[in-house]
């Protein structure tokens, strides 16, 4: 229920510089290979090291580390766990943040079942670690992805390339519907059009003008 790498990956110290590239801009180790399993490394490390392996970047919030949804739930399943958006991307913590009860409200409904921390939604853990914390104590939870989780996450890869050909066809659809709505109707050939009617002989009372009047000749 539990892959080998989580509990590695909880208890690493991030954040740190590297040994190795001290000098360089991006030597902060924040980042964690799933397949080594052998700590944090920096951006130069994974070049050299870790170029064809699964890994992963952690980042930091409130002085706490965490790790970005889109980048963990392809490979653990992240159920119950609550995430929050930073910075435009969804997140969640990797341990536990302990709150003190007195912080809690009496109108917080939804709390973390291991470390009380209150919760936006009505969820169980409020990280990684008191998932498996959870797993450890009750076992009614897991970290293994299902068949149907498995199938999700391949159409989440897919959803992009599928909609934007969709789209495209929806549009030459409606432009075939447009073009032909306003395209005028077959001529045909058997029928020949009707004769316009003579023009009119009579004389048009608007156009007919009146003649000089004449007055009768005084006699002498």
């Amino acid at each position: 229920m539990v892959p080998p790498w989580l509990e590695s990956l909880l208890s690493t110290s991030f954040f740190s510089n590297c040994p190795s590239h001290r000098g360089a801009p991006r030597s902060e180790c924040n980042m964690y290979c799933l397949d080594c399993k052998s700590g944090a490394f920096c951006y130069y490390c994974r070049s050299l090291c870790h170029k064809d392996h699964h890994v992963i970047q952690i980042r930091r919030s409130s002085y706490h580390d965490v790790v970005r949804v889109a980048e963990i739930d392809t490979v653990l399943d992240i159920s119950g766990v609550q995430t929050y958006v930073i910075n435009s991307a969804r997140v969640l913590f990797l341990n536990e943040r302990p709150q003190p009860r007195s912080s809690t409200g009496k109108g917080v409904s939804h709390l973390c079942e291991i470390c009380s921390r209150s919760l936006l939604d009505p969820l169980r853990f409020c990280s990684l670690g008191c998932k498996l914390e959870g797993i450890k104590r009750n076992g009614d939870a897991s970290f293994v992805l299902s068949a149907k989780n498995d199938e999700e996450t391949a159409e989440k890869k897919e959803g992009m390339a599928r909609r934007l050909p969709c789209k495209a066809d929806e549009g030459s659809r409606e432009g075939r519907q447009i073009h032909s709505h306003h395209q005028p109707p077959p001529y045909n050939n058997d029928v020949s059009p009707p004769t316009p009617p003579p023009p009119s002989t009579a004389p048009s009372n608007s156009r007919r003008r009146k003649g000089i009047p004449h007055r009768a000749p005084f006699g002498y």
